[in-house]
Parts: C-alpha cells; structure tokens; sequence
C-alpha cells in the first residue's frame, strides 16, 4: 500500500500499488505546481479529508484538480469528462516514499501537443 498527504495532513490517500509511470505536464497549472501524476484505480484508492478541498476548473474543463484548502497542496485530479468520469490521478510528489527508480517518468506536452514526448 502507497500512502501520502498533502503538506498539513489534512487530505490524505492510500493506493494499491505505485503507477507504472508517472507524467510530468508542462501544462500552466502543472508546471506550477510541480506535479508528477499517476494514474491510479478510483475504486481501488482510498481518499479522506477532514475539510472539504478547494476544487479547481480551468482552461478546457476536463479535469477538476483538488486541492488541501488548509495547505494549498495539489492532491489529485479527477476527470469531468463523461466518456471517462471514473478516471483519477494522484500527484505522487505527496507520496510518503520516495518514488521508486523503477517507475518511469514521462513527459506530457499539456501546452502545445497535447501528446506524450518519449
């Protein structure tokens, strides 16, 4: 079991296993918040928060990115869109571990492409 939290503790999660990779965006919010995603099994993936979180929508509307409304520490992201509303991934820098080196970093172009660069 992976478990991490936002910086306070206040959004916490558990997940199964680690990714078998980890997406780095380039995308305005992401590069700000330096974030390395992971997708992960919503039914399979625990999430608790004493507080409610801020809830963040921008730019095309496909995702809703969750934030510690104690923090500020970008959690998670879940989809909006409805082919897929199931989807989530995890900002895995909240990890309580270190990434393994195993785990595969890769590179989105979320500014331009729209397309993986590896």
């Amino acid at each position: 079991m992976i478990t991490g939290s936002c910086h306070c503790g206040d959004v916490r999660w558990k997940a199964e296993t680690w990714p078998d990779w980890l997406t780095v965006c380039n995308c305005t919010y992401c590069r700000k918040a330096g974030a390395r995603w992971g997708e992960v099994d919503p039914a399979t993936t625990q999430l608790a928060a004493r507080t409610p979180q801020y809830d963040y929508v921008f730019g095309d509307k496909t995702l809703t990115i969750h934030r510690c409304a104690i923090c500020g520490i970008t959690t998670h992201w879940t989809s909006r869109e409805p082919a897929n509303p199931k989807r989530m991934k995890i900002n895995f820098t909240t990890a309580r571990d270190a990434v393994p080196d195993n785990v595969r970093v890769r590179h989105f172009d979320g500014a331009d492409s729209w397309e993986y660069l590896d």
